[in-house]
């Protein structure tokens, strides 16, 4: 991990690896058999696994609680059946916000016979533990993203369309072409993650590849421009952990 300024970036193939018959997972933080003292997530942000799911595979039906989970699909499709009853496929430009509370199950499989799956699966700590478990999903639409920053998902508002988590944390997307640039202002305290899903990009300064992160402390303003036609996600995060009164 390079560093410069508040800028410290996670490089791609610094990441942890799970492989087996019908998948690899690449892990920014520790994560179930990949163990990494130093890099156990980002404030509340848990976990970054990329994963890619051979055609007429996935996780069967299994446990989670007290986290927000989010699934952002990259390339094919990958269907989602859980115990609160809901079933549906999410595809490129739809995201999956899971709210797993005081307890939920679900599976994820790539129904396809022939295509893999290509997604992140992120693992946001709550603010409050014991919580009611919920559903949702939304489609966005890949064009929206060329615009600037997206949000996607988020503490609950009326604003736009994102959708609704139990953290005061943001997550955005942006597809920029070459030269395009995006930034996102930092109230007092709070810190960014921006990962990169496609391109190149410099990131306040720091030059990040594909599969490349970065974490951002203490500045007021973090900045992304594209090398290249890239895509990007940008984590704001609050404080962590928070403060007792």
């Amino acid at each position: 991990m390079g560093k410069q300024g508040q800028v410290a970036r996670r490089a791609s193939e610094d990441r942890g690896t799970t492989r087996t018959a019908w998948l690899v997972s690449r892990h920014t933080f520790s994560f179930g058999e990949y163990a990494d003292s130093v890099h156990q997530g980002f404030r509340c942000l848990r976990v970054i696994n990329e994963d890619h799911i051979a055609p007429g595979s996935g996780f069967g039906m299994h446990g989670h609680r007290d986290m927000e989970i989010l699934t952002v699909v990259l390339s094919g499709a990958i269907e989602h059946r859980d115990s609160l009853g809901n079933g549906a496929v999410v595809r490129p430009g739809e995201v999956q916000a899971m709210t797993a509370g005081i307890g939920m199950r679900h599976s994820e499989f790539n129904p396809s016979a022939s295509e893999p799956v290509h997604l992140l699966q992120i693992w946001i700590e709550p603010q409050e533990r014991g919580g009611r478990p919920c559903y949702s999903q939304r489609c966005f639409g890949l064009e929206r993203e060329r615009l600037g920053l997206l949000r996607l998902a988020g503490p609950s508002s009326a604003e736009d369309d994102a959708l609704a988590i139990g953290q005061d944390a943001h997550l955005f997307v942006a597809a920029l072409q070459s030269g395009g640039e995006v930034s996102r202002s930092l109230a007092p305290g709070r810190g960014a993650w921006l990962q990169v899903l496609q391109g190149e990009i410099d990131a306040c300064g720091i030059r990040l590849r594909q599969g490349d992160g970065c974490s951002v402390e203490g500045l007021k303003l973090v900045t992304a421009r594209a090398v290249g036609p890239s895509r990007i996600l940008l984590f704001d995060l609050p404080p962590w952990p928070p403060s007792i009164g």
